[in-house]
């Protein structure tokens, strides 16, 4: 049976490429796409949640719109890493068809209690509708199958030193949601920098035609493109100087194939008021009550293998 995925995302370069995958994968069932300001602001990371899903022909699966600023704090962006539209340099047609009438959170509830114990909920963007669905119903934590996010790290940040971005945008839902009666699976930096879209992985993926073209190459390239030209500050964490990280994919492919991530049980905490480490994951690997998993290494060979052969699966429809 297929795996049920629901995704929270700001789409940005690395969500547009997770949808792709959750989209594709023959063993993923994508129920439902919720979106949350982080990458660029809610009206376009909604858009662009809408347009790859008429780009990508998933029109069935429902596309609910969330919550525009963080809980509390200063709303942030990342428009310097995924560029003003979010999508880099790929150019979707505009779309047609509307976004549910139904706010993200309570998507996410009423998604998570009609089938119990089924739904795999990932989490690609700023933590803010799952804490608020949190707050609304906290029996979700325990009626999703997993729950997994892209975010934190348990060395440095990217955002800042201390913090990831997903993390930094909104510390103060992620310092709820790994508060809540679950087990998050943590997907951080210290993996994604693993999974690189290097000079050998860019040409396998340019042989997909025009899915590549359009899609794929322009999201998966654009930001190392801007990085050599030095157009933004994020250079130091968001590639190991070889290629641009596909962060978000990592998230989804953790579900879909777990066997390519050897994992540790944590102790995760969220920094939420200090000056210089506010957003930082504290990350006790030793702690005798662990509340996540983290992933910490990556079978990149395997990965990309994995991806590939999802991407060339919807590549033949593009052709």
């Amino acid at each position: 049976m297929p795996k049920k995925i629901l995704l929270d995302c700001d789409p940005g370069l690395d969500d547009a490429l997770a949808l792709l995958l959750a989209h594709g994968d023959p063993n993923i069932e994508l129920v439902g796409v919720t979106t949350v300001g982080g990458n660029v602001g809610l009206p376009q990371t909604t858009r662009n949640a809408l347009a790859l899903r008429e780009y990508l022909h998933f029109e069935k699966v429902a596309v609910a719109a969330g919550a525009s600023q963080p809980l509390s704090g200063e709303t942030r962006s990342a428009i310097q890493v995924h560029g003003e539209s979010g999508l880099g340099t790929a150019a979707l047609p505009e779309p047609i068809l509307a976004v549910d009438d139904r706010h993200a959170v309570d998507f996410i509830i009423e998604t998570v209690r009609a089938s119990p114990g089924a739904i795999h909920l990932v989490a690609t963007g700023p933590l803010t509708n799952i804490a608020l669905a949190l707050q609304k119903e906290p029996a979700i934590a325990r009626l999703v199958a997993s729950f997994t996010i892209m975010g934190g790290s348990f060395t440095r940040g990217n955002a800042t030193p201390a913090a990831e971005f997903n993390i930094y945008a909104d510390p103060a839902a992620a310092r709820m949601v790994f508060d809540a009666d679950w087990q998050v699976v943590m997907v951080g930096l210290d993996l994604t920098l693993q999974a690189t879209a290097t000079g050998p992985v860019v040409e396998r993926l340019g042989r997909l035609g025009v899915l590549a073209h359009e899609l794929i190459l322009p999201l998966a390239t654009f930001w190392a493109g801007a990085n050599q030209s030095g157009a933004n500050q994020f250079d130091a964490h968001n590639s190991n100087g070889h290629g641009q990280a596909v962060h978000d994919v990592c998230a989804v492919a953790h579900v879909a194939r777990p066997d390519l991530f050897a994992s540790r049980p944590a102790r995760v905490r969220v920094e939420s008021t200090g000056e210089f480490t506010s957003g930082m994951t504290v990350v006790d690997f030793d702690s005798p009550f662990p509340n996540a998993i983290v992933p910490v290494t990556l079978d990149v060979p395997g990965f990309w293998s994995y991806v590939e052969r999802v991407y060339s699966i919807v590549a033949e429809q593009h052709a």
